[in-house]
């Protein structure tokens, strides 16, 4: 089948797309003159429009509307299959469904859905019976919002109390909230621009959380007494050095609150103990460069996740809480090359542990008394595995999600012990899946260099397979993050329409072990984009399709992967979907106020400080290699709330794109005015976006078909 271009006639006859008017800056960076024609675009009071998108100047907002007019005009004629897309997608979904309840102590918690409703309620049910309560009710609680979302939801350990946070601009700043749960009342004390996560002390009076700077950072953990004034919440830790952000959390034991001090590469954790809250933290180890460490708790000893003495894919130690440092850890886990470990949670008699090998997840059971161990099998050739810690510490029982690409998921009950498994849930599909009719399977691409890159492909069993179909091909490739190959509902939209759904598991992920992250970052960033080229480049060789007929897509990191494979082969694809992608990635590492700059030097390199790092930024950095050349089909999504992809990434894109691209292809940029970087809040809405991204795909892939 070729490639389908009745778009390009549309564009030309129908609404002329808006122009961004050049008013050129200019600056000078370790002696390079670099001009931006497109920075005005850039909010000088962006702090103010994450948290009041009303204050945003005229001008810019003029064309951002302008924008979205034109994309809705241009997109019109494909609003009918957008709507079957969604209907489809949506009837997949179990309206009414709810999570497999967790037990902790005389009740168990769990969250639900209402048929219609958008957002979850988050409820509880006696163990020894008697009625379930709801202690939030989502749909109630966002009526009038246009954005809505729940950050931590977390009751006290004596149950009377829950401390939840909430964002109702869409710019991941919470305000939290106490509610007692015998009244469903809401006490006075409320906590405004807070990160959103919530740790309680062991009194059930006590709470940690943290609040964010005027740059929307993370810097401080505070300390509030129910009851109180948030005037008078205590300052717990301050982070001086803005590059490192602060997190806080618990051990599964619950005997010590967690603040953990982190960028990309290196960690800090410092302990309070939970039954003596106003005590001061206890630094476990000193941050050294490179050294990334997580912590847990059993008995008499810290368990401790650590990369330390060259453990590249991390190894276990323990070390005496009396005495945490360095000098005292001791091997528990060996280290082992290739095996990446990528949880602990430590339970009672048993200490599990997440880990991948050979690009596939598994868990393996240790057991305290004698350190016997064994590993919990699967049989498919691709699959996503989850491991739930739960609430509770004295227990032989764990809980995992499994799925593969065909399967749906299944949540199981694991008795650490018996080995046995009780299947709890399987999530269901209303409208029927059967999982004979489709085929997953896990290729191994060859990458330009001698690599092998995973790739996970997922097509109908009727779909050929002689070069004709088109493939969707999917990529992230930054901080590690290691792509799953599990069921999704709603990519079986395109796999039943002739797509070819495929993930490009490529450098800069874990997929492979720790190696696959480090070499896809900073100085080896090039790999990444290599990677997913040369995985499109292999499955044409193999002709699972042919070049020109590959639909791109990623988002955020991996919207930079889009951004720079479209510079670098446009015509290896047919269109490139990018959500809130990150492509003016020079400038943004070059602006420190921004949000994420300071901790994603590790990352990206520091261009302000090294003319190398400035020099291989922008040898990728999306807007700013944009050239007088044709591209492919392109449609960019971004949220104007965004703290962390700025509106005026994709915004600069499209503009500059509109003024060097020589086609007639789309070029189309949807900024969502009452969002942020995941996009709409509702679980509804958030699948109408997606059913237009896929409705587009089609479209371009002329593949926009009625089902029977």
């Amino acid at each position: 089948m070729p490639p389908y271009h009745k778009s390009n006639h549309r564009q030309s006859a129908g609404p002329q797309p808006p122009r961004a008017p050049a008013r050129p800056a200019t600056y000078t960076c370790h002696g390079v003159d670099i001009v931006d024609e497109f920075a005005w675009l850039r909010a000088d009071n962006w702090q103010s429009v994450m948290q009041d998108p009303s204050v945003l100047a005229p001008d810019i907002r003029a064309y951002l509307d302008a924008e979205n007019a034109y994309t809705e005009a241009l997109l019109a004629d494909q609003a009918g299959l957008a709507e079957r897309l969604f209907q489809e997608m949506k009837g997949r979904i179990k309206e009414d469904d709810s999570s497999v309840p967790q037990p902790d102590g005389p009740w168990a918690y769990y969250s639900r859905h209402v048929v219609g409703g958008q957002y979850p309620l988050v409820c509880r049910q006696p163990r020894d019976g008697g009625a379930d309560q709801v202690l939030i009710d989502g749909d109630k609680e966002a009526e009038g919002k246009a954005y809505w979302s729940l950050g931590a939801a977390t009751h006290s350990p004596d149950h009377r109390l829950l401390a939840y946070a909430i964002d109702d601009k869409g710019s991941e700043t919470y305000t939290i909230r106490i509610r007692d749960l015998a009244t469903g009342v809401d006490l006075p004390d409320e906590v405004a621009g807070t990160r959103g996560s919530i740790v309680w002390a062991t009194d059930s009076r006590t709470l940690f959380y943290i609040r964010l700077d005027a740059n929307l950072r993370p810097l401080e953990v505070w300390r509030h007494v129910v009851g109180t004034a948030v005037d008078a919440d205590v300052l717990v830790y301050k982070e001086d050095d803005v590059g490192f952000y602060v997190g806080v959390s618990q051990t599964q034991s619950g005997r010590f609150v967690l603040v953990d001090i982190h960028d990309h590469q290196t960690s800090e954790v410092h302990l309070i103990d939970a039954a003596h809250p106003a005590a001061r933290p206890v630094l476990v180890a000193a941050r050294s460069f490179g050294h990334e460490y997580s912590v847990d708790h059993h008995g008499e000893d810290l368990v401790i996740s650590t990369n330390k003495d060259g453990a590249e894919d991390f190894k276990i130690c323990l070390a005496p809480i009396a005495a945490p440092g360095l000098d005292n850890w001791r091997d528990l886990v060996p280290h082992k090359s290739g095996r990446l470990i990528l949880d602990t949670v430590a339970y009672t008699g048993h200490l599990t542990r997440l880990e991948r090998e050979d690009g596939l997840p598994r868990i393996v059971v240790h057991r305290w008394s004698d350190g016997a161990e064994h590993e919990i099998a699967f049989a498919e050739e691709a699959y996503s595995l989850g491991l739930s810690s739960g609430y509770e510490f004295d227990t032989t029982t764990i809980r995992f999600t499994y799925s593969s690409m065909t399967t749906p998921a299944q949540v199981i009950d694991y008795d650490m012990e018996s080995r046995s498994r009780t299947l709890r849930k399987t999530q269901e599909i209303p409208t029927g899946h059967d999982p004979s009719h489709y085929v997953t399977r896990r290729l191994q691409a060859p990458a330009r260099d001698g690599e092998t890159v995973p790739v996970s492909i997922l097509h109908h069993k009727d779909t050929p397979l002689d070069g004709s179909a088109p493939l969707f091909l999917y990529g992230y490739g930054s901080y590690g993050i290691a792509i799953p190959s599990g069921f999704s509902v709603t990519r079986l939209s395109l796999v039943d329409r002739g797509f070819i759904f495929a993930i490009a598991h490529i450098r800069g992920g874990k997929d492979k072990g720790y190696r696959w992250y480090t070499g896809g970052k900073h100085k080896t960033k090039l790999n990444t984009f290599n990677d997913f080229i040369d995985a499109g480049e292999h499955l044409i060789a193999k002709g699972w399709t042919r070049r020109g007929n590959i639909v791109a897509n990623g988002g955020s990191a991996g919207g930079m992967l889009m951004g720079a494979v479209a510079n670098m082969a446009p015509d290896l694809f047919l269109a490139i979907i990018a959500d809130v992608p990150f492509v003016d990635v020079l400038n943004t590492m070059l602006d420190k106020d921004l949000p994420l700059t300071p901790p994603e030097w590790p990352e990206w390199g520091n261009p302000i400080e090294s003319a190398e790092d400035f020099e291989i930024i922008r040898s990728y950095s999306p807007y700013d290699n944009v050239e007088t050349k044709a591209y492919p089909h392109i449609f960019a999504y971004g949220g104007l709330t965004d703290p962390r992809v700025t509106y005026w990434e994709p915004a600069k894109w499209v503009a500059r794109l509109r003024e060097r691209k020589t086609d007639d292809n789309l070029l189309l940029l949807k900024i969502n005015m009452e969002a942020g970087h995941g996009g709409a809040s509702g679980r509804f809405e958030a699948l109408r976006e997606l059913a237009i991204d896929y409705a587009f795909a089609l479209d371009v892939a002329g593949l926009d078909i009625e089902l029977s």
